[in-house]
């Protein structure tokens, strides 16, 4: 089994990349098993050596190791992220323990933390470069908050919390999932009223998708697709109806009903954190960030936050009167919000998506965002037909810088049953140079809503800037320049690795890049200045309902990760609107994520007391892009170098108060954040 098994095999496709047409779901639990067996043979090496610890030995050897299962896993967590199946979950939930357990087997290993231990305390003598360094400190950092110095009869209970926690989060995001596969919510003709026609394609479209035939219409829990349906649709019913299947995900009575899997998850997080005595899980987790603590987290979030509660009240008011314009009476509710916004928008500023989408189209914003790092950073997308992909959406491209093979890329945009939503980037493999030169395979996912057959998929604008922002991302993993994977990419603090990826949103409305890019997908006429300019005034109407939305979500997720209790709240949704009531929120705002359907937050511990990591660095991505206003140009090649070198290809090579520092010459200010979100008058100065 084992020899004709490909994953274990040598993978002579092109530039390595798995071979997805030869995969089957039953190959990988044989494959992982053969995988962690490799791995721990290469600790137990590493550990027994007889010569002392030394960084070579012991530190770039660690990061050499797990290379197999580092394959084997990327390959299936891109199969269960963007294209799974039955067969697929049931792995998911076969391995999530035992991956877990072995990870805690590794990084538990007395004698390989003891020669890790030996290496940083010796750390300043050994003549070692910055990036040597940096290395040592941050898989120091690594082994003890993974337990490695806890006493061995708390050992194998932190592994045991470890591998229960794994468990959940996987069953957590499967019920997400699963709630939004399940939901189609199918129109009538006289149900399309108030829909441009650009929402009526998409729902064509999922409709065909979903093997309804021809000339039907569906609204899916899409994001692409559910916002402008809220956004457009004349009937109210029916914008209640999708709306509160939309936020009622994973609170759904049976099978996928996530309230007390989310409850496992907090009382576990909280035993976590306790055991390396903290007070919270928020403690423990913001421990290893720029930020450092709850307080300075909750400073920004309740500075910015009441800014943009006060603004909503003007918002408010004209949302209202829309509304009763509208012949909508009152009280509102959430699923109103949107309709009654979008006719002060077109009102205000005779401006809707519907008359930009023609001149988005997703062809021609990819090319955008190719351009604007061709511009930046001298590279170029080359696409490669010959490159496998796990699905026929997924194209895939050749990254070049000059007559040099930098990377590949793999570009996945559509909503599909069998995919996650939202947006986000991975890796099959990370960049790196110790042991072999290691060719970065990066992917972007989005869940954009597929155009007809023969005619283009049209984007918002939201969903133009969700490209340049993965974009980012993928640009940050591409253009990586270190020597150790553990230290490669995005695999920096979690409130810095927003920065990259919220930073390349600037160029998407930049003038010289609209008018090279936005045009009219019948006519290829560029869109009109007039038009770009409406569209550059309309941003700033419903800033503060989004940055309300925002906020609320992160305060929520720090209130729910703060607490020192024993036992999490009994009633989660009640805590929420607790905790939203004690902020004085409307209740027709509603805010970006309810805690039952929360993936940042319980589909794996990345963003756990971490949403606020997006207003974190977007005050570093405000701050940085008036780098290039100084300079006189978007794209003005000194900063731009400069930009690639600090922060797209320094990894966690530096630590990121540095590399901020490198690339500006100083800290950031919050000002040009506040400016951006229209949350300070323009005029003031500091």
């Amino acid at each position: 089994m084992t020899a004709q098994n490909p994953l274990l095999a040598d993978w002579t496709t092109p530039f390595a990349l798995p071979p997805f047409d030869q995969i089957r779901a039953a190959d990988f639990a044989p494959a992982f098993v053969a995988a962690m067996q490799a791995q721990r043979a290469e600790v137990e090496a590493i550990a027994t050596l007889a010569e002392p610890a030394g960084f070579d030995n012991t530190v770039a050897a660690f990061d050499r190791s797990g290379r197999l299962l580092s394959r084997i896993e990327a390959a299936f967590h891109a199969l269960a992220a963007s294209h799974t199946s039955p067969e697929i979950q049931a792995v998911q939930r076969e391995l999530a323990g035992p991956l877990a357990a072995h990870d805690s087997a590794v990084m538990m290993h007395a004698g390989l933390f003891a020669r890790v231990d030996a290496v940083h305390a010796k750390r300043h003598d050994l003549s070692l470069l910055p990036e040597q360094l940096r290395l040592v400190e941050r898989l120091h950092v690594d082994f003890v908050r993974a337990g490695a110095r806890l006493g061995p009869d708390k050992q194998p209970r932190y592994a045991q919390i470890m591998e229960r926690l794994a468990q959940l989060t996987t069953r957590f995001a499967q019920n997400v999932l699963a709630d939004e596969a399940g939901f189609q919510l199918e129109l009538s003709d006289a149900e399309l009223d108030g829909l441009p026609p650009f929402v009526r394609a998409s729902a064509r479209q999922a409709a065909s998708d979903r093997g309804l035939g021809e000339g039907r219409h569906v609204v899916t829990l899409s994001r692409s697709l559910i916002v402008p349906f809220l956004t457009f649709s004349a009937r109210r019913d029916l914008r209640e109806k999708a709306w509160t299947a939309w936020v009622g995900r994973g609170q759904n009575e049976g099978e996928t009903d996530n309230r007390e899997v989310a409850r496992d998850i907090l009382r576990l997080r909280q035993e976590q954190a306790w055991m390396h005595g903290h007070a919270n899980y928020a403690d423990y987790a913001l421990a290893n960030t720029m930020a450092g603590s709850i307080a300075s987290v909750n400073t920004l979030l309740d500075d910015v936050y009441a800014r943009a509660l006060a603004a909503l009240q003007d918002e408010r008011h004209a949302v209202h009167e829309a509304l009763r314009d509208a012949g909508v009476a009152g009280p509102y509710n959430a699923w109103d919000w949107r309709f009654g916004s979008e006719r002060v928008r077109q009102q205000r500023y005779a401006f809707d998506d519907g008359e930009v989408k023609p001149y988005f189209s997703l062809d021609r914003m990819v090319q955008a965002a190719f351009d604007c790092a061709q511009r930046l950073f001298g590279i170029r997308m080359v696409r490669n037909d010959a490159i496998p992909v796990y699905h026929p959406d997924v194209v895939p491209y050749e990254v070049h810088d000059g007559d040099r093979l930098v990377g590949i890329f793999l570009h996945d945009n559509f909503a599909r049953q069998t995919k996650r939503s939202g947006a986000w980037m991975s890796a099959l493999r990370w960049q790196g140079r110790n042991g072999s030169v290691d060719l970065p395979v990066i992917m972007n996912n989005n869940n954009f809503a597929k155009g007809a057959p023969g005619e283009p998929t049209l984007l918002s604008f939201d969903d133009a800037r969700t490209l340049f922002h993965e974009f980012g991302h993928g640009l940050h993993g591409l253009l990586s320049d270190v020597t150790y994977q553990r230290l490669s990419g995005t695999n920096v603090l979690r409130d810095f690795v927003e920065l990259p990826s919220q930073l390349f949103e600037h160029w998407l409305l930049e003038p010289e890049v609209i008018a090279r890019h936005a045009r009219h997908w019948q006519t290829g006429e560029p869109i009109p200045e007039t038009l770009v300019r409406r569209l550059q005034e309309a941003r700033r109407w419903g800033q503060a309902y989004e940055t309300v939305r925002y906020a609320g979500s992160a305060l929520v997720d720090m209130a729910v990760h703060s607490r020192t209790d024993k036992e999490p709240p009994p009633d989660l949704p009640e805590f929420e609107a607790a905790t939203l009531a004690r902020l004085n929120l409307p209740p027709e705002v509603g805010i970006n994520h309810r805690l039952l359907h929360f993936q940042h937050l319980f589909s794996g511990s990345s963003y756990a007391a971490g949403y606020y990591v997006y207003l974190w660095a977007e005050v570093l991505d405000a701050d940085a892009f008036d780098a290039f206003k100084e300079a006189g140009s978007a794209f003005d090649p000194v900063v731009a170098a400069r930009l690639r070198q600090c922060i797209y290809g320094a990894g966690d090579s530096v630590a990121p108060q540095q590399a901020y520092a490198a690339f500006r010459g100083r800290m950031p200010s919050i000002e040009p954040l506040l400016r951006k979100r229209g949350l300070l008058p323009e005029d003031v100065t500091f």
